[in-house]
């Protein structure tokens, strides 16, 4: 095994353990603290531990869902670096995030307001429904707008529009289980059920299986698309590809835990300064790894730092990732100077 190969093996064995911490320490802090004694206990026995409901039903699904969605928005931040060649590429940061985020709430306020049952499935199709949209969008832009920071600057501004839309039919709706939706709106895991866990984690997992069977042809756009078209890659059909995979996990990410900002932009960027390598065979893993780590603990920064009272997530995510990105780009302008 060479050195690189043992870099990446320590790292990947040192992530899984911060993990499993961050795990453990989520499932025991909150507004009841309980040892890692009768936690294990819960896992057993739930029916027969005093806190075995507080574990099974409201913290074990919410950590998971944190877990998968973390690691799936700092993947679809990826792909959308790897797409627009640019490392301030996000969902959130173009407006793709807004835009489910705005379907969804339309949705839920159209079929609520008519009494109808929304089952994931449907959030799901309707979050990938706005994404697509937004990101549709973004793309007929970047056809007018050749500057990238431009580009940013536009989609920071379709976000804006959707947000601002979103308000306006939250603070407008009557039902009262429809303006709880302002919570959501802002980003939150909380009230994630086991149906939204499995619901996501089917999504997901497909997801980062195609992405991960794309990894030569992704590996090869990096280096340029004449390079990729010399080696066989159908360059629009790869560009396709990397919107849908990109749009679906932003747009699942979305629908159960509403827009969180600078995860999907900050992580890739920390994975690629820890790794030293950007090859997607590497990194898929590596960002999903760092995503859920980072996510699992701004959630329980969230929900444990002025409680009983629980602050948005992305709140959390923007005090930590904001600097990291205000950084990256800070670094980038020294370089191209230099």
């Amino acid at each position: 095994m060479n050195s690189e190969k043992k870099r990446f093996t320590c790292l990947f064995i040192s992530m899984a353990l911060l993990l499993l911490i961050c795990f453990i320490f989520s499932l025991g802090v909150g507004s009841a603290d309980i040892t890692v004694r009768e936690i294990i206990k819960s896992l057993i026995s739930p029916g027969d531990v005093q806190f075995g409901k507080i574990i099974i039903s409201i913290r074990l699904p919410r950590i998971i869902a944190a877990l998968i969605l973390g690691g799936a928005l700092s993947v679809s931040g990826y792909l959308l670096q790897i797409f627009f060649g640019n490392p301030i590429a996000g969902p959130y940061v173009l407006g793709i995030s807004s835009g489910a985020k705005l379907f969804v709430a339309i949705c839920m306020v159209v079929l609520v307001g008519q009494g109808v049952y929304i089952s994931s499935l449907i959030m799901v199709v309707a979050a990938f429904v706005g994404s697509i949209i937004a990101m549709g969008i973004v793309m007929l832009l970047a056809g007018k707008v050749r500057n990238m920071s431009l580009l940013v600057v536009c989609g920071v501004m379709i976000g804006y529009i959707c947000s601002a839309v979103t308000e306006f039919i939250i603070t407008f709706a009557n039902d009262s289980n429809i303006v709880n939706l302002h919570n959501w709106s802002l980003g939150s895991f909380s009230g994630i059920s086991w149906e939204h866990v499995i619901i996501s984690a089917i999504i997901v997992s497909v997801t980062l299986v195609l992405s991960f069977v794309m990894s030569k042809p992704i590996g090869a756009y990096q280096l340029g698309e004449a390079y990729a078209r010399n080696m066989g890659v159908n360059i629009k059909y790869l560009r396709v590809v990397l919107i849908l995979l990109s749009s679906i996990l932003s747009a699942t990410v979305t629908a159960f835990a509403g827009p969180i900002s600078f995860v999907g932009i900050a992580v890739p960027h920390i994975m690629r300064g820890a790794m030293k390598t950007a090859k997607p065979l590497i990194m898929i893993p590596a960002c999903f790894m760092g995503g859920a780590i980072i996510t699992l603990l701004c959630d329980c920064i969230a929900r444990t730092a002025f409680a009983p009272t629980e602050v948005s997530i992305s709140a959390v995510t923007a005090v930590f990732l904001a600097p990291v990105v205000i950084y990256m780009l800070v670094v980038r302008r020294a370089l191209s100077r230099g």
